[in-house]
Order: C-alpha cells, then structure tokens, then sequence
C-alpha cells in the first residue's frame, strides 16, 4: 500500500495530506505568518489519525513553487527534516499543479489557468489541461505582469481561473476572465498535491534529500536578465 505525506506552505495557506493507499487524510489552514508553528502538528496529527510513523511512508511531497519566498523556503525546509530523519525520498509538486489539480477535484474542471499574486504587481501563471485524470502543464509556469496576461488570454472552449492573482488582479484581469470560469478556492491544498505526487512516484521521479530543489519563477527571470546571462 503505497503511502506517501504531502506538505505545503507555499502561499498564505498551511496545509498537510496523507494518502494510504486509496484513504486520504488532510489538514488545512490559512496561516500567513504562522507556517512554522502549525506545519509540523498537522503532520503528526495526520500520522496519528492513520496510525502509522514516518519511517512507514514511501515518500514525501513538497510543495515546491512559485510562491513566496519565505513559505517556499519553510516548506522544503520542513520536508527535507522529515525526509532526512526518516531516511525517505521527496517530491517536488508545483503549488500551481496542485491548485489545478484542486480546481478538477472540486468544479471537475478539465482546463485550467492557474494565478498566484507574485507582489511587486506580478503574477505567476500557468495554463493546465486534464489528460488521464491529472492536470497537466501547457507551456511553462511564468512570472509576469498581469496586464501581459490578460493581453495574452486567448482561452478558446471553456477554462477555469483559479488562485489569488485573479482576486488581487481582478479589474486587470478582466479580460482574460471573460474567457473562464473562476473557481471558488484561492490558495493550494496538499491534498491534491496527492494525486500528482502518486503519479509521480510510479514514474521514478522521487529524488534523494540533497537534489530536491524549490521553483522560485523570479530569481529563473532576474538571473537571464543580467549584462551577460542573457
């Protein structure tokens, strides 16, 4: 019975999911400034409802990014101390997959545009479209301004828009949300990092402790714009 604990703290929401083969157990709050202290008592409340440790997992999921900077740091952070102590591998899922992914749990979404407020009047984006029962990547995650993405929104058939960058961004966003249905939740879930992180451990993609590394989109486009790294 594969078993694997999902952890994420990329965005103002703390949360934490277990799966056990086909049960799946989960904790969820909104904690901006409180990830630190809340993570890990989700984590062993979760164990302690399934009645197993963590040297019983197969595996440990983080949610990896975009997100901010600190709840992405705190999050691969606490799952590489879980891992390590545990002597497990990791998954790194996209915060932006994982809302996708909820968007399909939630509305049965099968296309989705997914926008978390990047501050500094930005947004990170990515575009998911269903394909055997996981939302999968179109293109690539990106950090851009969202009067860009609303110049760009060309969403023929029906969408979903999800995440905070819709809320902060809505009368920018107007036009891009013409074209989409917006979904109720805002912020990621680790549960439906779940599904995502199970298909990833049947592909082989779970790495040892050391190589599992966050996504962070803006240090990916300040680094190409320095004299010399174009």
């Amino acid at each position: 019975m594969l078993k694997i604990l999902a952890v994420d703290t990329a965005t103002e929401a703390c949360s934490a999911a277990l799966l056990m083969g086909e049960q799946v157990f989960s904790r969820f709050e909104e904690a901006p400034r409180d990830h630190t202290r809340k993570i890990l008592p989700m984590v062993q409340s979760l164990l302690d409802e399934a009645g197993i440790t963590l040297e019983d997992l197969d595996a440990i999921a983080f949610g990896r990014g975009p997100g901010s900077f600190t709840g992405v740091r705190i999050g691969i952070g606490v799952a590489q101390g879980l891992a390590l102590g545990a002597d497990k591998p990791m998954i790194g899922i996209s915060t932006l997959a994982a809302m996708a992914q909820g968007a399909q749990r939630r509305d049965g979404a099968t296309r989705v545009l997914a926008a978390i407020d990047a501050r500094m009047n930005e947004v990170y984006v990515g575009q998911y479209e269903m394909r055997d029962g996981l939302m999968v990547l179109t293109g690539e995650e990106r950090v851009i301004a969202p009067q860009v993405l609303a110049a760009e929104a060309t969403l023929p058939g029906s969408w979903h828009s999800i995440g905070t960058g819709f809320t902060t961004y809505a009368e920018v966003l107007t036009l891009a949300e013409q074209q989409v249905v917006a979904s109720g939740a805002q912020l990621p879930m680790a549960e439906d990092m779940l599904p995502l992180a199970k298909a990833a451990w049947e592909a082989g993609d779970a790495v040892p402790v050391e190589a599992a590394t966050p996504v962070y989109l803006r240090d990916k486009v300040t680094w190409k714009k320095l004299p010399g790294r174009e």
